[in-house]
């Protein structure tokens, strides 16, 4: 006993460094807890508040901690996890997304008969779960922080069990995520056996100086990593799940998925290929690069395809994961630790800003298509309310929720003096800084047929009248939720939020801009 006593050192915890996290689980526990042992159900206002309030908390004290150390990392759990200035602006945009979420599932949780402690609580459980995703520095944390995230997005999915669509697609992405769920802990064996550790930096600081072309066991590993993390990004051909989900999910959780969770994704794979495996990029940035590619052409073209605005803006997150592989895929050629600084600094930070910038702009498009989901009827109880033909004359009845989603479709196809046109601006400059002119010129090409999917949607919205259903066929409004000019309320504060800031962003992008080159700091140095 004294033996094994000896051998067996107890790790550090930096409680501090782990407050966003305990926030967010404490919280989902508590809510479940009061709501198991209260007489009554809770009314819906108690979980949505308490949800908003949990997101903003977390994102306070992620943005106090970024104050107080800054980029600097500060790992605990023996280096298992960091905070640093990366994972504290993920956490601030993973506690904004999660208030606005609950901002707009408050006036749908009715209507697809979801219970609100139990939405609060799985959505606060796949926040935290994205937030360790966002810091770890570990392949095996990676994985539970991957896997909290999923688990909870699946239930969250199916909890709109009266809907076909929803349980449909909740199996479906169960199915394949436990698929790339193996190929990821495949890859982190690979990885394991091929350099003798999971921790990213310790990887990282044992190929430093070497480049492995001959190590078939590591580049398989790093393959694999790809392909599981390229399935929660919906990078192609991983792809195939996500237009119906995204179509069938109730739309709240739509907006969750296409943002934050992709957000989580896309840092789990930054911190891969530029902590753990970077000396190796010759060998993975042909096939970020060839990633990049697929996702930008199918996302864009099958985009155009559609009739309908869900599906649609489903193969618009597809696109628009594309231009963030463009951004992570703008390895920089030169091998001096200045060089290497510079470029890698872009490559990470433009991700980084697109992937903010993008967070609002989807979730503000799924609240509008929510709160337009509330009023079309559709013709048959489980069929989609969102056919684009449904759009036509929206300006009219709705004028104001008309010229925030068209401003939120004009950002995302990069229009000037938006958020988007910076947002892809970037990424297209640090991939022509890394000599990347292929791509570039793909990534413009397809951001203008993409356009066409967007301007589709626009000139639907503001078509003469007599194409649409009458106002007669728009139901009343509910009684009980607090309305502005007949929408919800919180609604609306959600949408103008996100309509604020892809403005603002849009008109002065340089603040944003030195937040993100700043956070990548400890990425890549």
């Amino acid at each position: 006993m004294a033996q094994i006593q000896d051998v067996f050192v107890s790790p550090t915890v930096d409680w501090w460094v782990l407050v966003p996290q305990i926030i967010l689980v404490g919280a989902a526990l508590g809510l479940l807890l009061v709501a198991s042992l209260a007489p009554r159900a809770l009314p819906s206002w108690v979980a949505t508040i308490t949800t908003i309030a949990t997101g903003a908390a977390a994102a306070i004290v992620a943005a106090v901690q970024w104050g107080m150390w800054g980029s600097t990392p500060r790992p605990t759990l023996n280096g298992a996890f960091v905070s640093d200035g990366f994972s504290l602006l993920l956490t601030v945009l993973i506690g904004a997304g999660v208030a606005m979420t609950a901002l707009v599932a408050h006036s749908a949780l009715d209507r697809y008969d979801m219970a609100p402690p139990e939405f609060a609580a799985l959505l606060l459980a796949s926040a935290a779960g994205a937030v360790v995703m966002a810091g770890a520095n570990d392949l095996i944390v990676l994985f539970l922080g991957l896997e909290s995230l999923s688990i909870a997005l699946y239930v969250l999915i199916a909890l709109a069990g009266r809907r076909a669509s929803a349980r449909e697609s909740a199996m479906k992405y169960f199915v394949l995520g436990a698929f790339s769920s193996a190929f990821f802990l495949y890859g982190v064996a690979l990885v394991y056996g091929s350099t003798g550790g999971t921790n990213l930096s310790g990887i990282g600081a044992f190929l430093f100086g070497t480049v492995r072309e001959t190590d078939y066991l590591l580049l398989a590993g790093i393959a694999l990593l790809l392909v599981g993390l390229g399935f929660k990004v919906a990078a192609v051909p991983f792809h195939f799940w996500a237009p119906d989900v995204y179509e069938g999910a109730p739309s709240p959780v739509t907006g969750y998925l296409a943002s934050i969770a992709k957000a989580a994704g896309f840092a789990a794979l930054a911190r891969v290929l530029y902590v753990a495996v970077f000396q190796q990029s010759t060998a993975w940035k042909p096939i970020v690069v060839a990633l990049a590619f697929a996702t930008l052409a199918v996302g864009a073209v099958m985009a155009i395809c559609q009739n309908d605005v869900k599906r649609m803006l489903a193969y618009s997150s597809i696109s628009h994961a594309g231009f963030v592989l463009v951004g992570l895929s703008a390895v920089p050629a030169a091998s001096g630790l200045v060089q290497w600084t510079e470029g890698g600094g872009d490559a990470v930070s433009s991700s980084v800003f697109y992937l903010i910038v993008y967070s609002f702009m989807a979730l503000g498009s799924f609240a509008v298509l929510s709160v337009i989901g509330a009023e079309l009827r559709s013709p048959e109880p489980d069929a989609s309310a969102h056919a684009l033909s449904r759009y036509g004359g929206l300006a009219r009845r709705r004028p104001v929720l008309a010229l925030a989603f068209t401003v939120l479709l004009l950002a995302q196809a990069g229009v000037p003096l938006t958020a988007g046109f910076v947002a892809k601006f970037e990424v297209i400059r640090a991939a022509i800084g890394a000599s990347g002119y292929v791509l570039a010129a793909v990534a413009m090409v397809t951001a203008v047929v993409s356009a066409f999917a967007y301007l589709r949607v626009v000139l639907a919205m503001y078509a003469p009248e007599g194409s649409t259903d009458d106002d007669d066929d728009i139901p009343s409004a509910r009684a009980g939720r607090p309305r502005w000019g007949g929408l919800p309320l919180t609604s609306v504060f959600a949408i103008s939020l996100a309509v604020a800031v892809t403005v603002v962003v849009g008109v002065l992008p340089q603040t944003l801009l030195e937040w993100s080159r700043d956070a990548v700091l400890s990425i890549i140095l």
